[in-house]
């Protein structure tokens, strides 16, 4: 009797456990941005993120979702895909209304120095359907950001479906997947690189970024994923550790005055 309710308890635990760790994954992948969120938000600053991390998510997480098409994968993770999406276009939203109204701003102080009140104040627009590669991923309007991904999403439907019986295209579809999920953090560093500075990123984000990617290559290791997943997990951990090191290097070592218009964000260095 002991026995059978030790076993008893022992099933309810490893499912209450189970479903931890299912949801961890599906949620804690998206924790990271909401410092940042919150963080552009108050300031009204989006310069220190890169929304290039955003189109790195959205590739990454589309594609992701169609290598389950050729080989099956644990359903959290198709869940986290779909969650980190819907993140990912929230953030661009921000982002864009962000700096759109930041360029008002300056057209109007700009048109007040000159005094040319008289004057209507025009902010250059740039759209997805100009085709201008010049203004790749800086578009004035969120929507044309949705036009972008939902043609992108279309076109690598209609590939995977026409190759879909290939293991070779199946295969190199789920590298992709993650090999570009795994490259999430490079416009970030590249960034902060051309800035000679971190001011303006969440270092909060960044830490979160590390010890979620550290939790989600355990759990590829230890559900047995696609090589692709750990591998890129590894890579992708490396990564996040560059930036951290910046922080370090940037903060000991300042590159460039502070800003005290830009970020208070700033703020953030010393959590």
């Amino acid at each position: 009797m002991e026995d059978e309710m030790f076993e008893q308890l022992m099933y309810v635990l490893n499912q209450l456990v189970t479903w931890i760790t299912a949801g961890a994954m599906v949620f804690g992948g998206v924790v990271p941005y909401i410092p940042q969120y919150r963080d552009i938000r108050r300031t009204q600053n989006a310069e220190g993120f890169s929304t290039y991390v955003c189109l790195v998510l959205l590739v990454a997480n589309i594609l992701r979702i169609l290598f389950r098409f050729g080989r099956y994968f644990e359903t959290p993770l198709l869940w986290q895909s779909i969650v980190m999406i819907a993140t990912m276009l929230i953030m661009l939203n921000l982002c864009t209304n962000v700096r759109v109204a930041t360029e008002l701003q300056t057209k109007r102080r700009s048109f007040t120095a000159t005094d040319s009140k008289d004057e209507e104040i025009k902010v250059p627009k740039k759209f997805f359907l100009d085709f201008d590669w010049s203004h790749f991923w800086s578009w004035s309007r969120f929507v044309d950001y949705l036009q972008c991904v939902v043609a992108f999403t279309l076109l690598a439907a209609y590939v995977t479906y026409l190759l879909l019986d290939s293991s070779v295209f199946v295969e190199s579809l789920g590298f992709l997947a993650v090999f570009t999920e795994a490259m999430l953090g490079m416009p970030q560093l590249y960034c902060n690189y051309q800035n000679k500075s971190t001011e303006g990123m969440s270092i909060k984000m960044v830490m979160m970024w590390t010890s979620g990617d550290t939790f989600k290559t355990g759990y590829f290791l230890l559900t047995e994923a696609p090589v692709q997943f750990w591998t890129c997990g590894l890579l992708q951990v490396g990564v996040d550790i560059a930036i951290l090191f910046q922080v370090y290097y940037y903060s000991r070592y300042p590159q460039k005055p502070i800003s005290h218009t830009v970020s208070h964000t700033t703020s953030t260095k010393a959590l």
